[in-house]
């Protein structure tokens, strides 16, 4: 395996961002040290790289990516993997607002706690966070799934027109066109399998406290809410 080191101090965002792109085209794994909190850090990579970021991240880390695994040592600002198509991005610690806006596929880990609009529009892939989720998660969101292992706080699945929000903990309240449903036992079998891959290790007592938060209708803009079937 090739690897190679980028050390971020007193280098601009485009300065990195260029030096990611043409180490992506030698080598397998690329590190960057000293990242001090930077914003739009590995912006637009399309190369199924390993990107380590050796400390924190700021806004929009690892936004509009395609294929590449970032992996971020500590914590990152608003909007992680934002409009991402394909990949992974995993936060060993928190993150703020915004977490996964947009996404199109691929899976985002954020072991501890995430801001507010969590999966915010989000068309596809999966979005994993370890602690607590703040509002309106879920808004707009139109495909793939949540998952959060701790509460999720007030209109949560705000607007939802599909997809599915998995909550380990308590919902604070539902917004607009969102419902509680009890999971089926395959899904419970999918969390945990899902879950164990990112070394998440919960009791079995745990996966029986799941609910998911689904769509009331599918056409919620169109006349009065009302619940379809």
């Amino acid at each position: 395996m090739k690897e190679f080191k980028i050390n971020a101090q007193q280098k601009t965002p485009r300065e990195i961002n260029r030096a990611i792109k043409q180490a992506s085209q030698e080598n397998d794994r690329i590190i960057i040290e000293n990242p001090n909190a930077m914003h739009y850090l590995i912006a637009g990579l399309s190369k199924p790289v390993d990107v380590v970021v050796d400390g924190s991240a700021g806004y929009f880390a690892a936004t509009m990516i395609h294929g590449a695994r970032v992996h971020i040592n500590g914590n990152a600002g608003w909007f992680p993997a934002d409009n991402m198509t394909e990949g992974e991005v995993i936060i060993d610690g928190s993150a703020g607002d915004g977490v996964g806006q947009g996404i199109y596929g691929g899976t985002v880990v954020v072991r501890k706690d995430v801001g507010s609009r969590t999966g915010e529009i989000m068309k596809n892939g999966t979005i994993i966070v370890g602690g607590n989720s703040g509002f309106m998660s879920g808004l707009f969101m139109m495909g793939g799934r949540i998952i959060v292992l701790g509460d999720i706080s007030d209109d949560a699945g705000e607007s939802i027109i599909r997809g599915t929000i998995y909550v380990g903990g308590e919902i604070k309240s539902l917004g607009k066109n969102a419902k509680i449903e009890e999971l089926e036992e395959e899904e419970r079998a999918e969390l945990k399998e899902l879950l164990e891959n990112y070394d998440f290790h919960l009791e079995e007592a745990d996966y029986q406290k799941f609910h998911k938060i689904v769509p009331r209708s599918a056409r919620p803009f169109y006349g009065q809410e009302s619940e379809e079937g």
